[in-house]
């Protein structure tokens, strides 16, 4: 069953022209998640694109989508971060916020495509999760999103801001849940 979701942005003085819409789907232990940002995509600052995507830290410091994901009832989750130029990272933490922060070795490849006309860009991703997750575990899932314009505003898009600043590694964010 395919889930659609929709993010909000975290209230902020300049926050661009844009809506950002998905879907997740999960298919034995593959995730699928698509995002549809559409709207003034020329104000977007996009990263350039990588000759080769790689995986790289603090893709999260400019324009970058992203997805956390944690089995149900446990405290540790996983952070994928999907930078528009190609690169990509996944992070471990045993409980919230960087305890036990390491980068996830299991997964070695994030593979991923995005496709950018006038009005829109379109991340399609398929990750395996058998390295990380049992097939019949039901999973709690935070989608994301940091958008960066020209200008140099960042805002914090998630599918909901339980906090008063913008803090998407809380638990109460992840309120999307797919069954194993």
């Amino acid at each position: 069953m395919a889930l659609s979701f929709s993010l909000i942005p975290f209230p902020a003085p300049s926050v661009p022209n844009l809506t950002i819409k998905g879907t997740l789907f999960r298919q034995t232990n593959r995730l699928t998640i698509q995002y549809v940002l559409h709207g003034k995509i020329g104000n977007i600052l996009l990263p350039d694109l990588s000759a080769i995507s790689t995986r790289k830290d603090e893709l999260w410091k400019t324009t970058c989508l992203e997805f956390f994901l944690a089995v149900k009832d446990l405290p540790q989750y996983w952070e994928f971060n999907m930078s528009p130029s190609g690169d990509w990272n996944v992070y471990y933490m045993d409980a919230y916020r960087r305890i036990g922060f390491r980068e996830e070795i299991l997964i070695q490849q994030l593979p991923f495509q995005v496709q950018k006309d006038a009005n829109s860009l379109v991340l399609d991703a398929s990750v395996d999760l058998n390295p990380i997750i049992q097939v019949k575990q039901d999973l709690e899932i935070g989608i994301t999103a940091i958008i960066e314009t020209k200008d140099g505003n960042e805002t914090y898009w998630a599918l909901v801001h339980p906090a008063l600043q913008a803090d998407f590694h809380l638990r109460e964010s992840f309120i999307l849940g797919m069954a194993g």
